[in-house]
C-alpha cells in the first residue's frame, strides 16, 4: 500500500498551480512551462511533451501528475514502468475539471478540499444565462498552420457558457486543422483569439479576419483548470465584451 504523499512532480502547468496553491511545498518538481503561482521555485523537469523522465525519477516523487491530453502515454508508461506512481486526468468540460480536482487533491494528494476549489464551482453556478442567441465563433488555437477548437473540449465548454458557440464543435477531431479560406466560409460572428498555446495578439490574428469581431482572451483562464477558475468567469466575461 502506497504511504502517503509528500513529494509531488506535476507534467501539467494548471495542475501545479492546484498543488502549490492548495499545498505550498508538496511540489518539488513542474515543467518548464509552469509559470503560476509566480515565483514558484522547485525543480524544473522540461516540457509537457518532452519532460526529462531521468530528471523526475531523480526527484524521488510519490506521486507524478499528468493530463491524457497534455502528455504522452510513453513517458508516463515509462514513468510506471520505474516504479513511479502516476496519477492521469482526463478534462473535457467544466464539471469534468472540478470533479478531477477533488480526486487530485483529495483521494490522489491526501489533502482537505481547498476552500478555492468550492468557490470556483459557485463563481460558476452563479454565472447568469447568457442573454439573447449565442454568438458563433470559430477559435483558433494555432497558426501556419491554422488549428481551431473542434468537439468536446474543456474551452468550449467554457465558451457555451459564456455565450459563445463554437462552430467547428460537431467536428470529428478535437482540434482540427482548417485552411483559413475555409474558416471565413462559415460566416463567424466573432473570432475568439487566445493568448495560450499561440500567442495571439491585437497585432497577430484578428487581422485574418477583416469585418469579424475578434475578442482577445487570456489563455491562461480559458483552458487551465486549477485557481485561475475562481477568476475565468468575470475576466472571460469582461474580455468578450470588448
Amino acid at each position: 500500500m502506497r504511504g502517503p504523499v509528500r513529494r509531488v512532480v506535476s507534467l501539467v502547468p494548471s495542475l501545479t498551480e492546484a498543488v502549490a496553491v492548495t499545498a505550498p511545498g508538496l511540489l518539488v518538481g513542474a515543467t518548464d512551462w509552469c509559470s503560476h503561482p509566480v515565483g514558484l521555485e522547485v525543480a524544473r523537469i522540461g516540457g509537457t511533451k518532452n519532460p526529462d523522465l531521468a530528471a523526475v525519477q531523480a526527484l524521488r516523487p510519490d506521486l507524478v501528475i499528468a493530463n491524457e491530453e497534455e502528455n504522452r502515454a510513453p513517458d508516463l508508461a515509462a514513468l510506471r514502468a520505474a516504479g513511479v506512481p502516476v496519477h492521469v486526468t482526463e478534462v473535457r468540460s467544466l464539471d469534468q475539471a472540478f470533479r478531477s480536482l477533488d480526486r487530485l487533491l483529495t483521494a490522489a494528494c491526501g489533502l482537505p478540499r481547498p476552500a478555492w476549489l468550492a468557490r470556483a464551482e459557485r463563481a460558476w453556478a452563479q454565472l447568469p444565462p447568457p442573454t439573447g442567441p449565442a454568438r458563433r465563433a470559430v477559435v483558433p488555437i494555432w497558426r501556419r498552420p491554422w488549428m481551431v477548437l473542434g468537439r468536446d473540449t474543456f474551452a468550449g465548454d467554457l465558451l457555451r457558457r459564456l455565450g459563445v458557440r463554437n462552430a467547428y464543435e460537431a467536428h470529428p477531431d478535437r482540434y482540427p486543422a482548417i485552411k483559413l479560406p475555409e474558416l471565413l466560409a462559415v460566416e463567424p460572428e466573432l473570432v475568439v483569439l487566445p493568448d495560450e498555446p499561440y500567442r495571439f495578439t491585437a497585432n497577430d490574428g484578428p487581422e485574418a479576419f477583416p469585418g469579424i469581431p475578434a475578442a482577445l482572451l487570456s489563455g491562461r483562464h480559458l483552458t487551465w483548470y486549477g485557481p485561475s477558475l475562481l477568476e475565468a468567469p468575470t475576466v472571460l466575461g469582461e474580455q468578450l465584451r470588448r
